[in-house]
């Protein structure tokens, strides 16, 4: 970018907003989309640039995996947003149809993955990639909703895989180890622990009323509009979602009895209730009440849009000509 704006405007810049002004050729233009966009879906990440994931949520302590994947790996999905749809536009609208397949694909890919696992922490690491398949999605379906619903989702990918990385540290401190078959009825011993995942578990797999379903409703209906078919195929991708969480959280929280070794395992203690506790709130809050965030979202990633010629489709349906003119 530097090397074609020095060719065209006789000195390079690295400025963003006269970054956007240049002409570029088609051709450069998805070569340099290519690029960027490698990067940020490695750093996302997107399948099939996921494979340090679970490795580094799996080894990382608590609160770096906490970070890493609730806070830090929003930069890939920023940066889609941010740089690759208005620096290439036109590159943009021709690699969404094969940015929306590897979406869907790993919104399947990392749920089914996530089903298969013992390890607490790559498990809830493999939730990631299918969370993160959904905010690809609705940005690259390139309609305000779906763009509104992929950065709403980011802030609630947060909260949801941030709490649930923090009450798998607490079990792991607790027991000291991340299998799934070290747990069982842990419920009857640690009944607000149980609460806390029991919340942070249904928060990811987007139950109404926790913040997560309004993000992964607008993805989807935003990504309807213009492409129907992945829409309805990531809407049977949520259908796992609830497999991974419920199978994790039977085997480790219900059941009658009590495994032996997790007889004296303590509660959450104050402390512990006061760190997770904003999370909690915040988890229901924007379930019931998203419209301050959506407010401050939406005008943004419009604009965004409408910038480089994005605009939302038409309504399909018909209008009725009585209804019209009672409106008129």
């Amino acid at each position: 970018l530097y090397v074609i704006s020095a060719d065209q405007l006789g000195t390079g810049t690295f400025d963003f907003a006269t970054l956007r002004q240049l002409e570029i050729t088609p051709g450069v233009q998805k070569l340099l989309f290519l690029g960027f966009f490698v990067a940020f879906a490695i750093k996302a990440p997107l399948f099939p640039f996921h494979t340090w994931l679970p490795d580094a949520g799996a080894q990382s302590p608590t609160g770096g995996a906490i970070l890493l994947v609730g806070v830090l790996d929003k930069v890939g999905t920023f940066g889609l947003i941010r740089y690759c749809i208005p620096l290439f536009p036109k590159a943009s609208s021709y690699f969404a149809p094969m940015v929306l397949a590897l979406a869907v694909i790993g919104i399947f890919y990392g749920a089914l993955l996530a089903i298969g696992q013992r390890d607490m922490k790559r498990l809830v690491a493999y939730t990631s990639l299918a969370h993160f398949g959904f905010i690809a999605l609705g940005t690259f379906a390139l309609t305000s909703q779906g763009g509104t619903g992929a950065v709403l989702y980011m802030v609630n990918h947060g909260l949801s895989t941030g709490l649930l990385f923090l009450v798998v540290g607490f079990l792991v401190a607790r027991r000291g180890s991340r299998d799934v078959g070290a747990y069982g009825g842990m419920a009857q011993v640690t009944p607000v622990l149980a609460g806390v995942f029991l919340i942070a578990g249904l928060s990811s797999l987007a139950l109404p009323g926790l913040n997560s379903f309004v993000s992964e409703f607008l993805v989807l209906v935003g990504t309807f509009t213009r492409y129907r078919a992945l829409a309805i195929v990531a809407t049977c991708g949520m259908v796992l979602a609830a497999i991974y969480i419920l199978y994790l959280y039977q085997r480790t929280m219900t059941g009658p009895l009590v495994h032996e070794e997790a007889r004296g395992v303590l509660d959450l203690s104050v402390r512990e209730k006061i760190v997770v506790a904003p999370m909690v709130v915040l988890i229901i809050a924007l379930g019931v009440y998203p419209k301050p965030l959506i407010d401050i979202i939406r005008p943004t990633v419009t604009a965004t849009f409408v910038d480089v010629g994005h605009t939302d489709p038409a309504p399909t349906a018909p209008v009725n000509a009585s209804q019209a003119g009672g409106h008129s």
